[in-house]
């Protein structure tokens, strides 16, 4: 008789703004790399919170009249990506971990049962150097994440993540057993598109007010209380 797969929760923790804060640094790279790839300095802002890289470049492309495509794409990443291994000592010294954020990625990796990766619009390559530069990523399985390469939209992302994690661990993996935390509205409506559980964290831009109109099932002002992240990671629902 086949067993059952085992019991896993699957947290996706977003990272600029929800674990660490660049200190303006991820600001300075984009444009760097963006005049690298198109000699043309960045002179059209682009909405960038809580959206995967490749739709970031792609609109910031078309609003400078650059039709994207995907060897142009592909070397913003390659740049961007450079740019970060470059300047992880820059990192260091102008941007943070935010409060409890190491406590809590700390304990959780020590409560059975949980996977605990990250779902993000940065690339892979820049999500790894934001958290080691502050050693975070020791707490993160990287290769189960999903990443702005990954798709476009960010709330696709939730299913590359799931599949991932269950292929590694061999897991089933639901809305039930699946959390996302996060600080903006597009954190919360991936979780709820995507086929997750939402948890707002308003240490960002967004209120807790408003990370609930986004359809954040449980809200949190920081990450500093740890025993009600581990509760809130294993409730089904």
């Amino acid at each position: 008789m086949a067993k059952d797969p085992p019991d896993r929760h699957l947290l996706l923790w977003d990272v600029d703004h929800t674990l660490i804060e660049t200190g303006g640094i991820g600001t300075a790279l984009y444009q760097t790399a963006f005049e690298i790839v198109t000699g043309r300095p960045v002179e059209h802002r682009v909405e960038i919170t809580g959206r995967t890289e490749l739709a970031i470049v792609a609109e910031a492309l078309r609003l400078h009249d650059i039709e994207p495509s995907d060897v142009l794409i592909e070397r913003y990443c390659g740049e961007l990506a450079r740019l970060y291994v470059e300047n992880i000592d820059r990192l260091r010294e102008r941007g943070r971990a935010l409060p409890g954020a190491a406590d809590a990625l700390h304990t959780l990796a020590g409560t059975a049962h949980v996977v605990q990766t990250v779902l993000t619009g940065n690339l892979r390559a820049v999500a790894l150097v934001k958290l080691r530069a502050f050693r975070l990523d020791q707490y993160i399985d990287f290769e189960v994440g999903a990443f702005g390469e990954d798709a476009p939209e960010r709330a696709h992302l939730v299913a590359v993540a799931r599949q991932r994690a269950a292929a590694s661990y061999g897991a089933r993996l639901t809305r039930m057993n699946t959390v996302i935390i996060g600080d903006t509205a597009n954190d919360m409506i991936a979780a709820h598109e995507g086929g997750a559980r939402g948890v707002g964290v308003a240490s960002g831009s967004s209120s807790e007010e408003e990370l609930r109109g986004a359809g954040a099932e449980i809200t949190l002002s920081d990450l500093l209380d740890t025993t009600r992240l581990v509760e809130i990671v294993l409730r089904h629902r």
